[in-house]
């Protein structure tokens, strides 16, 4: 298979092109812009059905092949889509039936988009033709350096369709898992609440019900809505391999959303692609977006990976849509490419005139070309053509790892108000990112992982709520520390099996030996309480507080207030040649970067640049003879001093 980036000379430039939105005069100032911008690569065709296909059956391209004609003529590759994304209305006219249901039974309607139950075959049927007769057309193009399917799977379908067709669909998918209805029977605990079924046909989706709904259910049709997206992609994709074996496939995933086993969706793409909307009013975006980009780099094992979409400046969704300041869209953009993408894409090419994202800013304002936006539009693309040795470097290898789950994650915050568990404050997202983030502060690089991925090339692996985790995955992470590893593992971890059944044998139970304590009752803190820690002054820890009983470990510090003062807070075991490290509560922000600091140094984990001031992170891509270039990214409001090089406030520079 060619590599996407075959077609380019340097870091691919450029975003969402919708021509069929305007006229011919500006189509003609495209092209000029698009070579006044630097931009070498367009997506096309992205929402383009009903333009493709005006009435079933019948297919008019021609006004296509005028675009993809231009775009090669100026030198522009295509990323093409398949034009799936969102049906014509003439499709649901005809067939209602593809149309998705909520949860409590309410047929959603078009005058959007993504309005399609990913069950339905009539939908998937028409999609598949459609694809072939794009792959058909367009397979030999000139242009063509890229497919593209779908767009943003899950984003608003995001707990897939609860309608009759789906029902059917997720007794198939059971089936398969199970094989049979005893085995369901046991795995769900439908003894509890008289919930037994003697066949699959009596199971429905967890529709809307009096009280809380059966967890291993709700999670389970997680796992089907991901698996039944997947299928409808790979449908697709299966008419592009067969026509274009040669052309590399992708579709583009939403910011690190609760949707999708990215995981298991990256294993079937030729290369991960990723939308990054980051909000300028939100102080903590930059190191949002830091760990969203390394779960894009951790999904195929480092390979470079593509930002798909972001914002020049401001969106059009949030309840207040902040302006990007000065410097912010090019800081953005280069953070990308410091974390290994290979493209740096916007929505869109040109700011809509009329519809629901007219006021989603673009590369070319509304303002034309005589903008700020356009003018720094422009200076971007000169400074990524500029280092074209970037263009498919692979990111340094990490020495640290971050384990994340989405079967941890369904299983931890189960549907709407069906929480069951002993606090709504433990979050995944919001766990992760405050283990994530000593690290980043740091400027160390670490790797996004799932919890059975090969661990072996790692020093410290840190795993901040292992709510969810299978005797193997336990074992693993056992014999790894054994080895010669360093773990550290926060509270709420080893609980319950892939079922959600609880692990027995004392809390975290497949974790005990590991860890050299027992867990005797969790006593969550009330919201935004906290607890003193003996860690350091003015320590305090958040969120969580448990009875810890040592069973070999030794006490680092303990808690200093009410019931548990003096009792373990923070522990350390060494087992076999490792080490094993656990909190029993969520330290502070200062307490947790002295922690990391202090346990990545023991384990041999250093930062990408040693001594960088704070508030500037670095990063490292490996060209392909081997030489190493650190882009470091100043996230700071004033301008400092790196390696003798001056970097301006918001500034980047490429070492």
């Amino acid at each position: 298979m060619q590599r996407y980036y075959d077609k380019l000379s340097s870091i691919a430039y450029g975003g969402d092109y919708n021509p069929e939105q305007w006229t011919k005069e500006v189509w003609a100032e495209d092209a000029e812009l698009m070579r006044e911008a630097g931009v070498n690569l367009a997506t096309v065709g992205i929402f383009s059905w009903a333009m493709a296909e005006p009435r079933p059956g019948e297919y008019d391209f021609g006004w296509l092949d005028e675009h993809l004609d231009r775009l090669a003529a100026g030198g522009q590759a295509v990323c093409l889509a398949t034009m799936t994304a969102s049906p014509p209305a003439w499709l649901s006219q005809r067939h209602p039936e593809i149309l998705p249901v909520t949860e409590d039974g309410v047929r959603l309607s078009t005058g959007s988009r993504q309005h399609y139950c990913p069950s339905s075959p009539v939908y998937r049927d028409h999609a598949v033709r459609l694809a072939t007769k794009v792959a058909e057309r367009y397979g030999d193009h000139p242009a063509l350096a890229l497919w593209h399917i779908g767009n943003e799977y899950g984003c608003h379908i995001s707990r897939h369709c609860y309608c009759d067709i789906s029902a059917e669909a997720f007794r198939t998918w059971l089936q398969d898992r199970y094989g049979t209805i005893d085995a369901l029977n046991d795995a769900w605990s439908t003894t509890f609440w008289s919930q037994r079924y003697d066949s699959f046909a009596e199971i429905l989706p967890p529709r809307k019900a009096p009280s809380f709904r059966n967890p291993a259910q709700q999670i389970d049709f997680q796992r089907f809505s991901s698996d039944e997206m997947l299928k409808l992609y790979l449908a697709e994709k299966a008419v592009l391999d067969r026509i274009t074996p040669d052309i590399p496939v992708t579709t583009n995933f939403v910011p690190v959303a609760k949707t999708l086993d990215l995981f298991k969706w990256a294993k079937e793409m030729d290369v991960v692609s990723y939308d990054s909307y980051p909000d300028p009013h939100d102080p903590g975006s930059a190191h949002l977006t830091a760990f969203s980009y390394d779960v894009m780099r951790g999904l195929k094992g480092g390979q470079p990976w593509l930002l798909m979409e972001q914002c020049t400046s401001a969106v059009n969704w949030r309840t207040r849509n902040g302006a990007k300041p000065r410097g912010r869209m090019e800081l953005d953009s280069w953070q990308a490419v410091a974390h290994g993408a290979d493209s740096i894409l916007f929505f869109q090419w040109r700011q809509s005139r009329g519809g629901a994202e007219k006021y989603h800013a673009a590369m070319v304002p509304h303002g034309g070309r005589d903008t700020r936006t356009f003018r720094r539009v422009r200076e971007l693309g000169a400074d990524l053509a500029a280092h074209p040795e970037l263009l498919g470097a692979r990111p340094q290898r990490a020495d640290a790892g971050l384990l994340f789950s989405w079967d941890n994650w369904w299983g931890l915050e189960l549907l709407g108000t069906d929480s069951a568990r002993p606090s709504q404050d433990v979050q995944q997202m919001d766990t992760a990112l405050a283990h994530h983030k000593p690290l980043y502060d740091a400027s160390v690089a670490c790797d996004i992982l799932p919890p059975d991925a090969d661990l072996s090339a790692y020093k410290l692996l840190v795993v901040p709520n292992l709510y969810m985790v299978t005797e193997a995955q336990a074992q693993a992470l056992e014999a790894w520390v054994e080895a010669g590893g360093t773990l550290l593992m926060s509270y709420f971890s080893g609980i319950v099996d892939e079922a959600d059944r609880v692990h027995l044998g004392g809390y975290p139970a497949p974790f005990r030996r590991l860890l050299g304590l027992t867990v005797d009752e969790w006593d969550p803190l009330p919201q935004l309480g906290t607890i003193g820690l003996s860690y350091g002054p003015g320590a305090t820890g958040s969120v969580w507080s448990e009875y810890v009983e040592p069973e070999g470990a030794e006490t680092l510090a303990t808690f200093t207030e009410g019931e548990l003062a003096g009792r373990p807070a923070i522990t350390r075991h060494r087992f076999g040649q490792g080490t094993a490290y656990y909190l029993a509560t969520r330290p502070d922000e200062a307490t947790m970067r002295d922690l990391l600091d202090e346990i990545r140094a023991q384990a041999g984990v250093a930062p990408v640049l040693a001594g960088l001031p704070e508030g500037v992170q670095a990063r490292t891509r490996v060209t392909a003879d081997g030489v190493e270039r650190h882009v470091v990214l100043n996230h700071t409001d004033a301008e400092v001093t790196v390696a003798g090089r001056q970097i301006a406030a918001r500034g980047v520079a490429v070492l």
